[in-house]
């Protein structure tokens, strides 16, 4: 018998109606009673937790290291073959990159969660509760890292992203798809990542902010950035990587200054790459002392960067790691 530890963390899946409102209070039930309205299979030794009781918009630096550490020290004991984390879906895909990682247990570890509370007229809640804790128990996804678990679908941390507001098929891997599925109660993997990446925290995550370009944008929020005392700027620019020429200067002052900057595109597949040669360009962009971030997007981008720096990664570490 495989013994699966569900953790949970609030959101929407852990949600129930406020009497007041008629609104959803996210993250409200407990996971012993998330997990009592779950029609879970009989052959598996399921222990609940609710580490958290909060909407996803809550999660921060704090509660995803305690997450990881209680995660680790679960996956150490012997009898334990998995993992399952409940999560809020707004940041879920933030979380699932951090813990992918920062998680070296090659045991697998599955992350989900829902679109619709638990109480409400056609919930995806119970079912990704279920298919998460049959995907736990795979051996096939054994060395997978974090995986998360959406619609049937089982998707690549790095590459998943929340892309529908509300629908039950709401995430998605643009470019690279998923790489199986939970049918029932069969597990099917098409695809296995090729590397895995697991770095060693010295320290906790540091600022590191996500800016983005936009039509006549200015440098005001990079100069925030740099007096505020960030250690690391996460540029989302347009196409092949593109920043207005406005910004180019408080740019190359972030980069003087010590602080990593990492150059991302906003659109949603496709690498950011050397192509046009004018200000604001990546080729002037790099030329200022800016890191290509490949083709990572910009929450992707932030949470390997916050992971770099507290690895006190060198900035030719950083470079390295985000071209491969």
């Amino acid at each position: 018998m495989k013994k699966i530890i569900l953790l949970t963390t609030g959101g929407t899946i852990a949600s129930k109606p406020n009497p007041d409102t008629g609104l959803l209070s996210s993250g409200a039930l407990t996971g012993e009673e998330l997990a009592s309205m779950c029609k879970l299979p009989s052959a598996i030794d399921l222990t609940v937790e609710s580490i958290f009781q909060v909407p996803s918009n809550q999660m921060d630096a704090e509660r995803l290291s305690q997450l990881k550490d209680r995660i680790e020290a679960l996956l150490a004991d012997q009898h334990v073959d998995g993992v399952v984390v409940t999560h809020g879906t707004d940041t879920l895909e933030e979380t699932a990159y951090y813990l992918d990682l920062a998680i070296a247990n090659e045991k697998p570890v599955i992350i989900t969660g829902s679109q619709r509370g638990p109480f409400e007229l056609g919930t995806d809640a119970m079912v990704n509760i279920r298919q998460s804790i049959i995907a736990a128990t795979s051996e096939k996804l054994k060395g997978f890292g974090t995986v998360v678990l959406f619609n049937e679908r089982l998707f690549p941390a790095r590459y998943v992203k929340k892309f529908h507001a509300s629908n039950v098929d709401g995430f998605t891997s643009e470019g690279y798809g998923y790489f199986g599925t939970v049918d029932q109660d069969m597990v099917t993997v098409y695809q296995k990542p090729l590397d895995r990446e697991v770095y060693s925290l010295k320290e906790g995550l540091p600022v590191v902010d996500i800016i983005p370009f936009h039509l006549g944008a200015d440098d005001r929020f990079i100069k925030t950035s740099i007096s505020t005392g960030a250690k690391g700027i996460v540029l989302e620019g347009s196409g092949r990587g593109h920043m207005s020429p406005q910004m180019a200067g408080a740019i190359a002052e972030a980069c003087h200054q010590g602080i990593i900057v990492v150059l991302t595109t906003r659109a949603g597949e496709g690498e950011v790459r050397h192509v046009y040669d004018f200000p604001g360009s990546v080729f002037d962009l790099t030329n200022k002392g800016v890191l290509i971030g490949k083709d990572y997007d910009s929450k992707k981008a932030r949470i390997k960067l916050a992971i770099l720096l507290a690895t006190g990664a060198t900035k030719q570490e950083i470079e390295q790691a985000f071209l491969n």
